[in-house]
């Protein structure tokens, strides 16, 4: 990402969309960071998983000792408990041998460490300035200066790909798949919670995604920020993945982007626990993690369904591009009861394809044809795994033919996939690793390596009485039209009755006024050029063809004015 905002093409997606805040709040680059630091006697520099702290301390002690100060450091990694302890520790909650699930675990950071020796780590006061560096700093209970350094969950995994970084008290970088599984169930479990319990004490904030290049702000500007993106609008900062299905659609339509790479399969428009917001001042980008925001402004965010999901977001968007491409797994999600009992989530992944785009007579397999034998089904799975043979999958599983703006709905428990030439906008619950494949086309993933298939775990949770006319029944949502105007239509393109969200489609040529009615709203341009956005409160944003924008429960209400040209389409999903 870069460190100045540059100008966006006009009505064009952008990938680094920002929150604009007033001029000189954020400030990048080492010499600033010590020129803020050098007055204080006991300095706190704390920060997430994955931040690069050796070559943080190296950068500060060279600019401060330029400057004829005297330094002395306490690192918490000193510390920490040995990793066979750790290991051992941790065990419980990474599901043995398994190669993608485990539980969410119930550690908190400081069991991380050796009994009583962070909080008698003692500054020498002799030096000009004390530090206390490392994960966990804050724990330590020094009342000095409190920096936090944060890294994008997307940097994370980057970092860990290219072995540049471990997990929470490793000796060494792991193979990426298992690091994530950990940092997943345990790394950013206890990392969440501490930063959840710091927010509020940061002095200054750090964006650490560049090793040479800080950019930070400081803490009251930063929870200012957040609560002003809180009452008016916001849009996540996109990422995007490659995949063994993925396909052309996101590399040609979306600019900005490595037009080199193979493929793109993901665009992670919206999953919360892992995007970033990006807040703009005088050009400078500083991202923070979307946590942040929830932990600290949950409740205006999410409006009545704080209650139920606290500071979890509970919808996701994300794009799935199969142009050119390939077809995804066969695939089912758990049942509600199946994911709390044996990965500690609270709610599950219920999800809803939303055709995009689409062509040459593209399908999506959905549910089962008629009169088929689970047995036979599960048998012919198991051989085409064990014996590398192609599955007959026409002889069990449901084609259907889409067009553009189909709702297809995928109740937890559903078998489903989409086929090539799709581009998915995939509106979902939050959770968003929890797929049970059957089957992957016999064909590796991007490392060469096979990607795990799941049929044990997907017969414990798949519904057989999704076949056959059911599915088009029940499956495939009929829009309704429920209030219209001079020049613009509202439809309700009912979820399933299952599902903890619902859908709406605005059809406008000029001008609609939305009321949140204390109601969390996620949206996506799915036709139409560019519109504007205009908030109670006085902000007003842009956003362009099939991006992704929230307005929180807390702005009341919008105005959205569409660019003249044609007809704007607007799909919303909130919480039922």
């Amino acid at each position: 990402m870069p460190v100045r905002k540059k100008p966006s093409q006009q009505g064009k997606y952008d990938i680094y969309p920002s929150f604009k805040i007033r001029d000189n709040k954020v400030f990048e680059g080492f010499e600033s960071l010590a020129e803020r630091i050098s007055g204080h006697k006991l300095v706190v520099i704390d920060g997430y998983s994955g931040t690069f702290f050796g070559s943080f301390r190296e950068k500060l002690v060279s600019i401060l000792t330029s400057k004829g100060f005297t330094t002395h450091w306490t690192d918490t990694g000193e510390f920490l408990k040995p990793p066979d302890s750790i290991d051992n520790m941790i065990s419980p909650f990474l599901g043995g041998s398994d190669p993608v699930f485990g539980t969410r675990t119930t550690l908190e950071l400081n069991d991380f460490y050796i009994p009583g020796r962070l909080a008698s780590a003692l500054p020498d006061m002799v030096s000009d300035i004390n530090f206390i560096i490392g994960p966990g700093a804050s724990l330590a209970g020094w009342k000095g200066l409190l920096i936090y350094i944060d890294i994008p969950k997307n940097e994370i995994q980057y970092r860990a790909r290219a072995g540049a970084t471990s997990n929470l008290g490793c000796r060494k970088p792991s193979d990426p798949k298992d690091m994530y599984k950990r940092y997943y169930f345990v790394d950013w479990v206890v990392f969440n919670k501490h930063k959840q319990n710091v927010l509020r004490k940061i002095n200054i904030f750090v964006d650490g995604q560049r090793p040479d290049t800080p950019v930070w702000m400081e803490g009251d500007d930063l929870r200012d920020s957040l609560s002003q993106m809180s009452r008016n609008l916001f849009r996540a900062r996109p990422w995007f993945e490659p995949g063994s299905w993925g396909g052309t659609w996101i590399r040609d339509n979306i600019p900005g982007l490595n037009t080199k790479t193979e493929n793109y399969a993901w665009s992670f428009e919206l999953i919360s626990p892992e995007n970033g917001l990006l807040i703009e001042s005088s050009s400078l980008l500083c991202e923070v993690s979307f946590d942040f925001l929830m932990y600290q402004e949950a409740e205006a965010v999410l409006g009545d369904c704080f209650k139920r999901f606290g500071t979890a977001f509970p919808i996701r968007f994300d794009f799935l591009d199969t142009f050119d491409g390939g077809n995804l797994s066969l695939q089912c999600h758990p049942r509600p009861d199946f994911i709390r009992e044996n990965f500690g989530e609270d709610f599950t992944q219920e999800e809803t394809y939303y055709i995009f785009d689409t062509k040459d007579d593209a399908v999506v397999f959905l549910g089962f044809r008629d009169n088929i034998d689970p047995e036979e089904f599960k048998r012919d799975l198991e051989i085409s795994f064990t014996e590398n043979k192609t599955f007959d999958h026409k002889k069990y599983i449901a084609e259907h033919k889409v067009r553009k703006h189909d709702l297809l709905l995928i109740p937890y428990g559903t078998i489903h996939s989409s086929g090539r030439n799709n581009l998915v906008l995939e509106i979902s619950s939050t959770p968003y690793i929890f797929t049970f494949k059957m089957y992957d086309w016999l064909r590796p993933d991007l490392d060469g390596k096979p990607r795990p298939l799941n049929i044990e775990r997907a017969f414990k949770n798949l519904y057989f009485d999704r076949y056959g006319s059911k599915v088009k029944e029940k499956l495939i949502s009929k829009p309704q039209l429920i209030d219209s105007g001079h020049d613009w239509k509202l439809f309700r393109l009912p979820a399933h009755e299952t599902h903890l969200y619902d859908v709406r489609r605005y059809h406008f040529n000029s001008i609609i006024d939305i009321v949140t009615n204390n109601k969390c709203l996620v949206l996506n341009l799915v036709e139409g050029k560019s519109i504007d956005v205009q908030t109670e409160n006085g902000l007003s944003a842009r956003f362009s063809y099939a991006e992704t924008f929230v307005i929180p429960a807390a702005a009341n209400s919008v105005r959205i004015v569409n660019c003249p040209g044609s007809e704007a389409i607007l799909v919303l999903a909130f919480v039922k």
